[in-house]
């Protein structure tokens, strides 16, 4: 598995890391599963309070608990549960964030994250009360770095003239190219690392049934299933193709693969050790269907 450095960070990370969210309820089972992970190279793990009311943090930290330094662990604050359990409400405040982190650390049984990432956003937050918060957050060594998990372009550019963010993820297939428009090449430049999720698009780039996704027809998703069938041949699965297009992009450090299986672990292992794709063929892949852009959150 390959590694690369996120951003300008002294982080190295795992050319394709593992999404804890898609992880169930057999908490024996999944820490089998993240061990695995570890053990064949994979060494970003992408939680977030908000899985499983923090369930899922409870399983992360129970898994590495006495091998810390060999993983990289992402999680997320911002989505803040309600106290009957019915749902969350959105909230960035300083003074939630610095509360919601120790219990993420207690959570994760660490005196330390990673990857701190904002779990969303809007232009309406205060943006540089939540700035404020991560800064002291990394002053204190509670974490090394902080990012935000968002595809709205006028919150990335806040983040990214306002603060000293390491990372974005943000949803990046060849079915959702959006990002190509404006972000990814901001994020490059500015050596701000992207953690790509939904590379597969549902499924949908990887064999499951076409339907329609974002202003694209269920015909037009067929249509780019059956390119990335055609540039994979007998050399690569679709799925490996799939993200392979996402890896290509130079602003992007790491696919973000929602695992739950042994199955699907091998699938994303496989992934990791495919050859990256060809100019040649990231263009082909291209031209098969316009690109789509934002048309909101610009």
């Amino acid at each position: 598995m390959k590694h690369k450095q996120l951003g300008s960070s002294s982080l190295s990370v795992s050319e394709v890391s593992f999404g804890c969210m898609s992880l169930g309820a057999d908490r024996k089972a999944d820490i089998k599963l993240l061990h695995q992970a570890l053990d064949r190279g994979i060494n970003l793990f992408d939680t977030a309070d908000l899985y499983q009311q923090g369930e899922n943090e409870v399983t992360v930290g129970s898994a590495f608990k006495g091998m810390r330094e060999q993983v990289v662990i992402a999680t997320k604050v911002g989505n803040q549960w309600r106290p009957d359990g019915s749902g969350w409400d959105w909230n960035p405040t300083k003074k939630y964030v610095l509360q919601a982190v120790e219990h993420s650390l207690q959570r994760l049984q660490t005196d330390y994250i990673d990857l701190y990432q904002l779990h969303g956003g809007t232009i309406e937050d205060p943006i540089e009360e939540t700035i404020e918060a991560f800064e002291l957050l990394k002053q204190q060594g509670k974490i090394r770095y902080y990012g935000i998990s968002s595809i709205r372009p006028n919150v990335i550019r806040e983040y990214v003239s306002r603060s000293s963010i390491t990372s974005v993820m943000m949803q990046y297939s060849l079915l959702d190219r959006r990002p190509e428009e404006a972000v990814l090449p901001l994020l490059q430049q500015q050596q701000i690392g992207v953690l790509a999720r939904g590379s597969l698009a549902q499924g949908m780039l990887a064999g499951k049934p076409a339907k329609a996704y974002l202003s694209y027809t269920s015909e037009a998703v067929q249509k780019a299933a059956h390119a990335v069938q055609a540039i994979s041949g007998k050399t690569r699965s679709a799925a490996e193709t799939a993200v392979r297009f996402a890896l290509h992009h130079p602003a992007v450090t790491s696919a973000v693969m929602g695992l739950r299986t042994e199955e699907q672990l091998e699938e994303a292992l496989q992934l990791g050790n495919t050859a990256p794709l060809k100019d040649t063929e990231v263009e082909a892949l291209q031209a098969v269907l316009p690109a789509v852009t934002y048309e909101q959150h610009r």
